[in-house]
C-alpha cells in the first residue's frame, strides 16, 4: 500500500479581531522549545501571518487523520504562546498586509515578482503519495491532470480576500494563478522529458530553484512521491483525510493504466486551466467540467465520477466506504467556502467568521 503524507499551511491570527498576524518566527521558537532540540513538524513559509506542518508518511488514513488533528492541536497551542490562533483558512476573510518573512530567498522572490509575492497571503494542501520511482510518478503526472481540479473544488476554502466576497469558492488557486511556474502543464512522457523541462524552466532565471516550480502536481525534491498540490487547506481535518484517501486513489489508479500502456487524455493545458478556474468559482455548487469530457456538469456528477474512477482502488486500500461517507457528508454540508459564507449569514461579522474558523480548525464541526 501507497504511504501518504499531507501538508497544510494554516493561517495565524489575533484571536480577538481575527485579522492576520505576523508571528511565525515566534510559533517557530516556541515549537523549537517544547521540542527540546529534536525535529518538529513545523515550518516558515513565505508570509509570517502563516506557518506549515508536515505529517509522517502514513498507511492508514485513520493514523494520519490523527496525527492532522495533533500538529493542529499543537500549532494552537505555539500560537497561543505567541498571542495568536491559528484557522485552517486557505485566505484571510479580513484585509491584511504584506509581512515577508525574514529570509535571503524570500527577498529574492520579492524583489523578482514584487505585488504578485506581496499579495500571497494563501494556505494550501499538499498530499504526497509514494511512487516506486520517477518513471511511474510521470507516468502518474500524465493521468491525473483532469482529476486535480475535482480535489480543489471540494477542498475550496478561500470565498473571502481582503474584506470582500470574491464570488468564487476558492480565490486561493486565482491568487497561486499569478506564479509564472504555476498550473496545470502538457503530459511529459516520460521522467527524463520531466527532468529536462524543470531544467528548462530553472534556465530562464526567473526562479530561484527547483521549490518554485509550482505545477498542480509534480514530482517531490526531497521523497520518493508525486506531491499533488492543487487543494485549499481543508476547513476540516476529516476532509484532509477525504483529499488525502482520494489522491492515493487517483495515484494507484494512474499507475495502473500507466503500467498497462493506456495513454493519457489528451486534453490541452487551456482546456485543464479552464476547468480549474470553474472548480475554483464554483466549488461544489453550480457545474464543473466533467474529467472525461470536459463539457459542462453538475458539481455532484463530477464528484461521483471521481469515486467511481477511483472506486477499486479506494477498495483496495480500505478507503472506500471512508470515501462514500465523507464525500456525501460534504456534498450536503459544503466545503469550507459555504461554511464560511454561512457563517457570514449568520452572524453578520468576517471577524466572527474567523473565530468560529479558528474552533473549528482544532475542534471539527459541531
Amino acid at each position: 500500500m501507497r504511504t501518504v503524507g499531507v501538508e497544510e499551511e494554516l493561517l495565524l491570527v489575533d484571536p480577538r479581531s481575527g485579522e492576520p498576524r505576523a508571528v511565525a518566527t515566534a510559533l517557530l521558537a516556541a515549537a523549537d522549545r517544547a521540542s527540546r532540540g529534536r525535529p518538529h513538524a513545523f515550518t516558515k513559509e513565505l508570509h509570517g501571518q502563516q506557518v506549515e506542518f508536515a505529517t509522517h508518511p502514513q498507511t492508514g488514513m485513520k493514523e494520519l487523520g490523527a496525527e492532522i488533528e495533533r500538529c493542529r492541536a499543537e500549532a494552537a497551542r505555539h500560537a497561543a504562546e505567541a498571542g495568536a490562533a491559528v484557522a485552517a483558512l486557505a485566505t484571510s476573510p479580513l484585509p491584511a498586509g504584506p509581512a515577508l518573512t525574514r529570509d535571503a530567498r524570500y527577498h529574492w522572490i520579492r524583489e523578482q515578482f514584487g505585488l504578485t509575492a506581496l499579495e500571497q497571503l494563501t494556505c494550501g494542501c499538499h498530499v504526497h503519495v509514494s511512487v516506486t520511482s520517477d518513471e511511474e510518478g510521470v507516468g502518474v503526472l500524465d493521468r491525473i491532470r483532469p482529476w486535480l481540479p475535482v480535489l480543489l473544488a471540494l477542498s475550496a476554502n478561500s470565498p473571502f480576500w481582503q474584506g470582500q466576497d470574491s464570488g468564487y469558492h476558492s480565490y486561493r488557486a486565482r491568487v497561486w494563478s499569478r506564479w509564472p511556474s504555476s498550473g496545470p502543464v502538457e503530459p511529459f512522457g516520460s521522467a527524463r522529458r520531466y527532468h529536462q523541462r524543470v531544467r528548462d524552466l530553472l534556465d530562464t532565471g526567473i526562479l530561484p530553484d527547483e521549490g518554485m516550480v509550482y505545477y498542480d502536481a509534480r514530482l517531490s525534491r526531497h521523497y520518493p512521491t508525486v506531491e499533488v498540490r492543487a487543494a485549499d487547506v481543508c476547513l476540516d481535518a476529516s476532509t484532509t483525510v477525504l483529499l488525502a484517501a482520494l489522491t492515493r486513489a487517483l495515484v494507484d489508479t494512474a499507475a495502473r493504466r500507466w503500467r498497462a500502456g493506456e495513454p493519457p487524455a489528451g486534453h490541452g493545458v487551456g482546456v485543464l486551466r479552464a476547468a480549474a478556474w470553474r472548480a475554483g468559482r464554483s466549488g461544489v455548487d453550480g457545474e464543473l467540467l466533467h474529467p472525461l469530457t470536459m463539457r459542462p456538469a453538475p458539481a455532484r456528477t463530477v464528484a461521483h465520477a471521481l469515486l467511481a474512477h477511483t472506486e477499486e482502488a479506494l477498495d483496495d486500500n480500505g478507503d472506500l466506504d471512508l470515501a462514500r461517507q465523507g464525500l456525501a457528508e460534504l456534498l450536503a454540508g459544503g466545503n469550507g467556502a459555504r461554511v464560511q459564507r454561512g457563517l457570514l449569514r449568520r452572524t453578520g461579522s468576517l471577524g466572527e467568521v474567523v473565530a468560529a474558523c479558528v474552533r473549528r480548525t482544532q475542534e471539527g464541526p459541531r
